[in-house]
């Protein structure tokens, strides 16, 4: 496949493998950081999320003044660019979702993150994750998250690695 091959394969398939990626993405709320992808092949992705004015960790960063916390920032970085960009590039090699599900994606490396701006309860973000390298189980990507008027938030290099879960 190509390396901006969409990881369908087919324009027709591309909705259902975006809600399958999203489906599998093992986070859940309150610990999920994806409302939405927008876009995925086998070698990026663009993800969308709204940081609700109701997120736990608002109440204590900071009192009367809330701000995303940076490290929930890389962790929807991470959710994005690494868990579900690495679930569509299973599929697009023709790993069986059933397969996927008894593994996960443990967060592994962050490198040079740099942040250039504040999330603020009630934000959209999209995130986009471009994929480095996809062997042997682990991924790396080049990750960022920009607002939807496309100012940088933050960037960084983000890696994790596949392990089969404990049964």
């Amino acid at each position: 496949m190509a390396a901006d091959s969409s990881v369908t394969g087919s324009p027709g398939n591309e909705k259902a493998i975006r809600e399958q990626v999203l489906a599998m993405i093992p986070q859940q709320r309150p610990f999920r950081f994806i409302d939405q992808i927008l876009a995925i092949s086998d070698s990026n992705i663009t993800a969308a999320y709204r940081f609700r004015e109701d997120e736990y960790f608002y109440a204590g960063h900071f009192p009367g003044n809330p701000i995303t916390p940076g490290v929930i920032l890389i962790e929807a970085m991470a959710q994005a660019g690494v868990v579900a960009l690495g679930i569509g590039i299973l599929l697009s090699q023709g790993v069986a979702a059933e397969q996927i599900k008894q593994m996960t994606t443990l967060f592994a490396y962050a490198e040079t993150v740099e942040f250039s701006g504040t999330v603020r309860p009630g934000e959209n973000v999209i995130i986009r994750g471009e994929k480095v390298y996809f062997r042997r189980g682990n991924i790396k990507t080049n990750a960022s998250i920009v607002r939807e008027d496309g100012q940088s938030v933050c960037s960084g290099v983000l890696a994790g690695t596949g392990v089969k879960l404990d049964a």
